[in-house]
């Protein structure tokens, strides 16, 4: 065909048009993309899409959620943690688009971080409508950040409770013995807190949804524990803390439960105190329940007391933390240097907290009992995980474990194993043999069509 000056015009016209067409097809399929988003998760385990559980959860949060993810940019390893956090929180953000997250390096700002009375050196926390929860970076899975923002997004706070008038530890008091640290801490979680005196009150309130008994150091009157003995039979959660002391007529309420309270202290000899008998337990043994199933924290329990339960029809009792695993329960003087006597004293472990549950009526009801009355107060919360352990018995009592249940599920696909030698080749193969195959393949087919021609 011969190409003239019409053909020319008419080649340069159907190319433009195919040019125009291609430009506008670009941009309908840019608007498209913007205005409409579809995504499809190929991974072998949906591991970049959240639980239907979780998206019904986020559709009827309210507000805003600010996490600030306090991490270094990069670890030891070279890996690029800000990234990581920004990916996991990808999801979520599908869902909610107003989680905003923002990343800090503590290492570029020690004030910031220092303020935000991190607990572990990679902490996110997580904000909405003025209150917080902590949540350490290595426990971000889908369930924990979901139970956390259920939990601020409480929007009828659990009324607590705690029975004063006898000289117990306070909620809102300052002194050391007291829970004042612990109850600013509830408080932050959406807990609202209140003292209760049965010498005054006519009964426990029915809104109450825990009553706390924290070691009252003086004895009760018959008719204010008729009032909590009431208030138990008829389904009251209740969380009661014993040091090795008298009950002050709390003895019909241990009946109720079962409790078998031994005499004495427990001793761990593994555990040498700066002075004075060593009456210092750290806890690392839990048992599987709501409580303690997932807590993986040491805990400091300063003179504590053995927590034991005898049957009682319709109610389910669980030991929940086991202390002194080479001591016992001393019967006897502490002080000097106390020995283990086999004829008075009871060999470890102890157990010194147990949960009891039973159905009273149409709900359940939840009862914990612990042999310690200190892990809690001002002076001992800081240490290792008391204050999670108390925060966790404390959500158990008020319901808050029936938050959002999210299976695990197994990381299929998520990492690809190579051990150094199939790296080398994997690089030889493909930065050396690919190359100089396709090179001389090339080289073959030009010399063949060369000698062709």
């Amino acid at each position: 065909m011969e190409i003239n000056r019409s053909v020319r015009n008419q080649l340069f016209a159907q190319g433009s048009l195919a040019v125009a067409l291609l430009l506008a097809l670009v941009a309908l399929l840019s608007w498209v993309a913007r205005e409409y988003r579809v995504e499809t998760d190929i991974t072998a385990n949906a591991r970049n899409t959240l639980t239907q559980a979780t998206q019904d959860a986020l559709k009827v949060f309210n507000g805003p959620v600010n996490i600030t993810a306090y991490a270094v940019a990069k670890d030891g390893g070279g890996n690029d943690i800000h990234k990581m956090i920004q990916e996991k929180l990808r999801p979520w953000q599908r869902v909610k688009p107003d989680i905003v997250l923002t990343l800090v390096d503590p290492r570029d700002d020690p004030k910031r971080a220092n303020a935000a009375g991190l607990k572990s050196p990679n902490e996110l926390v997580i904000e909405h409508q003025g209150r917080s929860e902590h949540l350490p970076l290595a426990e971000l899975n889908e369930q924990s950040l979901v139970n956390a923002l259920t939990r601020l997004a409480r929007t009828g706070n659990a009324l607590v409770y705690w029975l004063d008038g006898h000289g117990e530890r306070k909620l809102d008091g300052i002194a050391n013995h007291d829970y004042g640290e612990f109850g600013r801490q509830l408080q932050m979680r959406g807990y609202k807190a209140s003292s209760l005196n049965l010498a005054i009150a006519q009964e426990v309130p029915r809104q109450t949804t825990l009553l706390m008994v924290a070691s009252p150091q003086a004895d009760l009157q018959d008719s204010e524990v008729a009032k909590i003995r009431q208030y138990v039979e008829t389904g009251g959660n209740l969380l009661w803390l014993i040091d090795p002391e008298p009950l002050r007529g709390l003895e019909p309420i241990a009946e109720i439960l079962g409790l078998v309270l031994t005499p004495g202290t427990v001793v761990d000899p593994a555990i040498k105190p700066r002075s004075g008998p060593p009456t210092l337990a750290v806890a690392s043994n839990y048992a599987r329940h709501p409580v303690t199933g997932q807590f993986r924290l040491n805990t400091l329990f300063p003179g504590s007391r053995q927590i034991g339960n005898a049957e009682r029809e319709g109610w389910r009792a669980t030991p929940l933390i086991e202390v002194a695993q080479q001591g016992w329960v001393e019967t006897g003087s502490l002080d000097g240097k106390p020995a283990f006597d086999k004829k008075t004293d009871f060999q470890g472990p102890v157990n010194i907290a147990t949960a009891f549950e039973r159905t009273a009526g149409d709900k359940p009801q939840r009862v914990i009992v612990v042999g310690n009355g200190s892990f809690l107060a001002n002076a001992f919360l800081g240490n290792g995980g008391n204050l999670q352990l108390g925060v966790s018995m404390m959500s158990w009592l008020t319901g808050d474990d029936r938050l959002v249940s999210v299976p695990a599920r197994p990381a299929a696909d998520v990492q690809m194993k190579l051990d150094q030698m199939l790296l080398y080749l994997i690089t030889f193969t493909f930065l050396l043999v690919l190359p100089l195959a396709f090179a001389i393949t090339g080289v073959v087919v030009w010399w063949r069509r060369r000698k062709a021609y």
